[in-house]
């Protein structure tokens, strides 16, 4: 194993709530974003696009040897119909009305690349929604806090008033399940606080 200065955490992923997560376990991670359709497959079911585009955005970033790749993928379930992110104002809307009194779940697939190794989960929250008007998911969207988050709300930020309540991580929800990245960080053999306060938080083209 390399000696511990030598360990870099890169995230393959252009999020700031996946960093800010990264950020509670004391990691600063380098930025290197593979674009990617994000399209999901005929018949492909949430769980299965997840870990598919969490594994697609890992191997499209550039690594060393001494560096570990974190990549995810979030997305919305309601009934088997998957949400991502709204194309539009009355996209959005709309995908707010759907969740709206009802239970949905949010799937995250996680993909870690160190060395020759790979191991990818995903991860499962169920999330149960008040009631919301047709005004106040209007208003939330001029917000402008739902434009670019799967499902059109964000737990982390006002859209938390529409959760009544979770079964499972909240991290998750947010982007990125933190108990599970720990664990996987260990699976490949590495220590989780080797990357504490490594990496300058920078962007690499």
């Amino acid at each position: 194993m390399p000696e511990q200065a030598g360990y870099t955490l890169i995230l393959a992923s252009g999020s700031p709530r996946r960093r800010e997560l990264l950020a509670q376990l004391g990691f600063n991670p380098v930025i290197r974003v593979a674009q990617v359709d994000e399209s999901p497959l005929e018949s492909e079911t949430s769980l299965e696009l997840v870990r598919r585009l969490a594994e697609i955005k890992g191997a499209g970033v550039k690594r060393a040897d001494n560096e570990l790749v974190i990549s995810a993928d979030t997305i919305v379930s309601l009934d088997g119909q998957l949400l991502g992110k709204p194309s539009s104002q009355q996209h959005g809307i709309d995908m707010l009305m759907a969740l709206s009194g009802r239970r949905h779940e949010v799937v995250t697939g996680v993909c870690m690349r160190f060395g020759e190794q790979m191991v990818s989960t995903t991860v499962t929250t169920g999330v149960n929604m008040g009631v919301i008007s047709y005004a106040e998911a209007s208003r939330y969207w001029d917000s402008g806090e739902p434009t670019d988050k799967a499902g059109a709300y964000a737990i982390q930020g006002y859209g938390a008033v529409y959760v009544t309540s979770i079964e499972g991580s909240y991290s998750n929800v947010v982007g990125l399940p933190l108990y599970e990245t720990a664990q996987m960080i260990e699976q490949l053999g590495c220590c989780l606080y080797d990357f504490c306060n490594h990496g300058d938080s920078s962007v690499d083209d």
